[in-house]
């Protein structure tokens, strides 16, 4: 039996995208506009107060831009969780294989084709883990660039409400509807970034893993 058993061919990564809420990433002073007081007036939804709230998660994922973000990981996602199951039938058939003919194979040779595989088992498998690393990156990645172009708006919010802060709902006790400026800030966002596909940049391919030369180099 190739060591390949013992590498557990069968455990390729398991493609487990933990969609959980990235921090939020924090505007910076100059990020956000001074807020000015009370008595400015403006044509705006938002009620005069002190302090605003907001759901980070229903603010990313509620957007055009999340939500073709987390279409596109979802479908990635998939994709590769189907190349996982693809690659661990085509291995455990070789090993199969391999097995079978142990019998028929001089010990030496046989020793030179499992070493063989149980490399190429090894390659596949860091090959496969790179890719969903990649992809955990990048929902978090993505988070933080839709917070970075979304603080031109939250800043607005801010300065028509005559507000000094605009606080994560998850931190506030207790609070009022009416200052919860989630649903507007989405309006806006979308009206600004649309799906937010230019912003995004491509994602970077991890190759294939490469097949191995046979046995015995190119002779």
């Amino acid at each position: 039996m190739p060591r390949s058993a013992a590498l557990g061919i069968a455990a390729l990564p398991v493609v487990a995208l933990f969609l959980q809420p990235a921090p939020a990433q924090q505007a910076t002073p100059s990020e956000v506009p001074t807020p000015v007081g009370p008595g400015f007036e403006v044509d705006s939804p938002i009620e005069p107060s002190p302090v605003l709230t907001l759901d980070q998660d229903r603010l990313f994922l509620g957007s055009a831009y999340g939500r073709r973000v987390d279409g596109e990981i979802v479908a990635a996602s998939q994709a590769l969780a189907a190349e996982n199951r693809a690659i661990e039938a085509k291995l455990t058939a070789e090993e199969q294989d391999l097995t079978e003919r142990r019998p028929t194979l001089p010990a030496a040779e046989f020793r030179l084709l499992a070493d063989d595989f149980d490399a190429r088992v090894v390659e596949i498998r860091r090959v496969q883990d790179e890719k969903v690393k990649r992809l955990s990156s990048r929902r978090d990645e993505e988070r933080q660039r839709f917070y970075r172009a979304a603080a031109p708006v939250l800043g607005e919010l801010v300065r028509e409400a005559g507000a000094v802060a605009i606080l994560d709902n998850r931190a506030v006790f207790l609070s009022a509807d009416r200052i919860d400026v989630t649903d507007e800030a989405i309006a806006r966002i979308d009206r600004m970034l649309g799906d937010g596909a230019a912003l995004s940049p491509p994602p970077d391919p991890v190759p294939d893993p490469q097949p191995l030369p046979p046995p015995g180099g190119n002779d």
